[in-house]
Protein backbone atom coordinates (compact mmCIF):
# COMPACT_ATOMS: atom_id res chain seq x y z
CA UNK A 1 0.00 0.00 0.00
CA UNK A 2 1.24 3.49 -0.87
CA UNK A 3 0.65 6.64 1.14
CA UNK A 4 -1.23 9.37 -0.69
CA UNK A 5 -2.11 12.87 0.41
CA UNK A 6 -5.48 14.37 -0.46
CA UNK A 7 -6.93 17.76 0.33
CA UNK A 8 -10.53 17.94 1.59
CA UNK A 9 -12.51 20.69 3.23
CA UNK A 10 -13.23 20.62 6.95
CA UNK A 11 -16.91 19.72 6.49
CA UNK A 12 -16.05 16.65 4.41
CA UNK A 13 -13.42 15.62 6.93
CA UNK A 14 -15.95 15.81 9.76
CA UNK A 15 -18.48 13.73 7.79
CA UNK A 16 -15.86 11.06 7.10
CA UNK A 17 -14.82 11.12 10.74
CA UNK A 18 -18.45 10.58 11.82
CA UNK A 19 -18.91 7.67 9.43
CA UNK A 20 -15.64 6.14 10.63
CA UNK A 21 -16.74 6.43 14.24
CA UNK A 22 -20.13 4.83 13.52
CA UNK A 23 -18.52 1.94 11.64
CA UNK A 24 -15.63 1.66 14.10
CA UNK A 25 -13.10 2.06 11.33
CA UNK A 26 -10.32 4.52 10.61
CA UNK A 27 -10.85 7.47 8.31
CA UNK A 28 -8.30 5.92 5.95
CA UNK A 29 -10.39 2.73 5.72
CA UNK A 30 -13.53 4.72 4.93
CA UNK A 31 -11.73 6.72 2.24
CA UNK A 32 -10.23 3.55 0.69
CA UNK A 33 -13.67 1.90 0.65
CA UNK A 34 -15.20 4.97 -1.00
CA UNK A 35 -12.49 5.07 -3.64
CA UNK A 36 -12.88 1.35 -4.37
CA UNK A 37 -16.68 1.71 -4.67
CA UNK A 38 -16.18 4.61 -7.07
CA UNK A 39 -13.81 2.55 -9.20
CA UNK A 40 -16.22 -0.39 -9.35
CA UNK A 41 -19.11 1.92 -10.25
CA UNK A 42 -17.03 3.58 -12.94
CA UNK A 43 -16.12 0.23 -14.50
CA UNK A 44 -19.76 -0.92 -14.53
CA UNK A 45 -20.78 2.18 -16.46
CA UNK A 46 -18.34 1.35 -19.22
CA UNK A 47 -20.69 -0.16 -21.78
CA UNK A 48 -19.81 -1.99 -24.92
CA UNK A 49 -16.10 -2.19 -24.24
CA UNK A 50 -15.77 -4.52 -27.24
CA UNK A 51 -16.55 -1.76 -29.75
CA UNK A 52 -13.58 -1.00 -31.90
CA UNK A 53 -11.60 -4.08 -30.90
CA UNK A 54 -11.56 -5.66 -34.33
CA UNK A 55 -10.62 -4.00 -37.56
CA UNK A 56 -11.76 -5.88 -40.63
CA UNK A 57 -10.70 -3.25 -43.17
CA UNK A 58 -14.11 -3.72 -44.79
CA UNK A 59 -16.38 -0.76 -45.41
CA UNK A 60 -19.51 -2.70 -46.35
CA UNK A 61 -20.18 -4.49 -43.05
CA UNK A 62 -23.03 -2.16 -42.07
CA UNK A 63 -24.75 -3.00 -45.35
CA UNK A 64 -24.35 -6.79 -45.18
CA UNK A 65 -24.36 -7.43 -41.42
CA UNK A 66 -27.71 -9.25 -41.41
CA UNK A 67 -26.52 -11.62 -44.12
CA UNK A 68 -23.31 -12.34 -42.20
CA UNK A 69 -25.15 -12.86 -38.90
CA UNK A 70 -27.61 -15.25 -40.54
CA UNK A 71 -24.77 -17.18 -42.19
CA UNK A 72 -22.80 -17.65 -38.95
CA UNK A 73 -25.86 -18.45 -36.81
CA UNK A 74 -26.73 -21.55 -38.87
Amino acid sequence: MKRTTIFINEETKQKIKLIAKKKQKSMAEIIREAINEYIVKHKKNKKYSFIGLGKSKRSDISEIHEEKLWKYSQ
